[in-house]
Parts: C-alpha cells; structure tokens; sequence
C-alpha cells in the first residue's frame, strides 16, 4: 500500500518527495495516517480490556506476559508477547509477587528414613510413576491450618494428615504402574502408620536429604505458588473459609485453568486429556 510505504520511509525521504513520486496528496496521507492510529488504539483498548478481564478474579490476578500472552491466543487473539508486556505495563497489570515462608518440616527425630532414590528426576515417562508430597501451613483468625498435598486439610499437623493425603491421591489417580512417593524426612512421612501404608500400596518411598529443599523442588514450587496467588492476597477468618477457598483454587484454578509453563502452558487436566 502507497500509504504504507510513505509511513516507512518518510524518516528518509521527504514527506514532498514520497507523495509526489507515488502520485498522491498529502492530505490524504494525513487522513490514512488518522484512521490507522484510530484502529491501532482501538485494538489495544480491546486487548486491555481482554487482560484486564483475564487479570481478575478467575484467574488470580497471577498471570505475568508469558501466560497473559498466551491466554489472548486461545481466546483468538493475534498479540506479541512484547505488546502484551508494554500493555500490561501501560495498564498497570502484574502479577502477585512472592513472600517468603516458614518450612513446617520437623526432621529432628530418631525415626528411620529412606534413601533419596529420586534424586531429583523428576521427569516422568508417564502418569503415576513419581509423586512428590510435603506440607505447607495457611494462618487464619482460628489458628493455623496444616495443608498436605494432596488437598488434605488439618487443624493438627499430624501423621494422619500426610496418610489422609496419600490415601486421596492413591482413591483419585487410581496408579497402577510402579510407584514412587517421595517426600523430605519430616516425621509425619518417616512415621510407622505412613510407612505401613506405603508398603500396603507396593509404593517405593523416597526422601530428600537432609535440609535441602531441591530435592522436592516441584513440591516446593506449588506451595511457593499457591502462597504467592491466592493465600498471601487473602485474610481467612475462620479455617472452613480456608478450605473452601484452597479446594476451589487447586480444584478449580490450578488443575483446570491456569496455564502451566512446564507442560507448554496448558492446564494440568488439558495435558491429560491430550496425553
């Protein structure tokens, strides 16, 4: 387009020259011009209405340009990770950042413990072959609530929650290859009734050494995660608000919706389906 090829060059040639060799008026150069801006910003009110929607409720306020750019393209959005980016800065959009937290791991116990027969491969050629687990705290007005993956709640952190845990995950995934749980030395997994339920299942167990949260890094990731998007940007009154807001941010958001870098930004449940 003639209008077009004037914009890009008109930093080389004068504004005259281009519009005399391509036989057109500068007038009209000028009204093209306005349109094109018109439309352009039309077309990025309409992305930053689309992000802003998507930056709400449903998805945690936890998306940063990555994800956001992503998302846009399955809604049919064609948009460059880049102006997703300056759009979000322009829109004053971000995600939720991370705060420190407290380990709840209590390994000062002269239980017997596994070998780290993980050693951090976390890579798996199928489901249910490696599980990992750990436990994480969510302070509310009542007391503190004790959460085990997975999606086991306690007011006690105790044995029984990390075997409720388990328990869960063995009704839900129903495994039936080789098994291996891994999980730190905490003595709720170093316990005799955590073991014994282990054994029962024909399911290995692994621990991570000593005091190094590396070798449960995807453990420690979700919890980092889940902290960072939903319980640091909430204040629980009571336990049962705790519980019912963690259920539908792992049931609901985490498993379903939210888009996952380490599995090319699907869902956990739409990686399944396609697997």
């Amino acid at each position: 387009m003639r209008y077009g090829f004037i914009r890009e060059h008109r930093r080389v040639w004068p504004l005259s020259v281009l519009c005399s060799v391509l036989g057109v008026a500068r007038s009209g150069f000028y009204a093209w011009r306005k349109r094109s801006v018109s439309r352009r910003r039309q077309r990025q009110e309409q992305l930053a209405e689309a992000m802003r929607e998507i930056h709400g409720q449903r998805h945690k306020r936890s998306y940063g340009s990555p994800r956001m750019q992503r998302e846009l393209v399955a809604q049919g959005h064609r948009v460059s990770e880049n102006t997703v980016a300056r759009l979000m800065r322009q829109s004053g959009l971000r995600a939720t950042t991370a705060r420190k937290f407290r380990h709840t791991t209590d390994s000062n116990h002269r239980l017997p413990v596994a070998q780290n027969v993980l050693d951090r491969q976390f890579e798996a050629s199928g489901p249910n072959e490696k599980w990992v687990s750990d436990i994480t705290y969510v302070w509310t007005d009542e007391g503190w609530l004790y959460l085990a993956a997975v999606e086991s709640l306690g007011e006690r952190l105790t044995s029984e929650l990390v075997n409720e845990a388990l328990r869960m995950g063995i009704g839900r995934q129903l495994p039936t290859v080789d098994l291996m749980a891994h999980s730190d030395r905490g003595s709720q997994y170093a316990s005799g009734s955590y073991q014994r339920l282990l054994a029962s299942r024909g399911i290995m167990c692994s621990m991570s050494r000593k005091g190094n949260c590396w070798d449960n890094a995807p453990m420690e990731s979700f919890f980092a995660t889940l902290k960072k998007e939903l319980v640091h940007q909430e204040r629980y009154a009571t336990r049962e608000e705790a519980r019912q807001s963690l259920f539908e941010y792992i049931e609901v958001f985490y498993n379903r919706v939210r888009r996952h870098s380490a599995i090319g930004y699907q869902s956990p449940t739409g990686f399944e389906e396609a697997a």
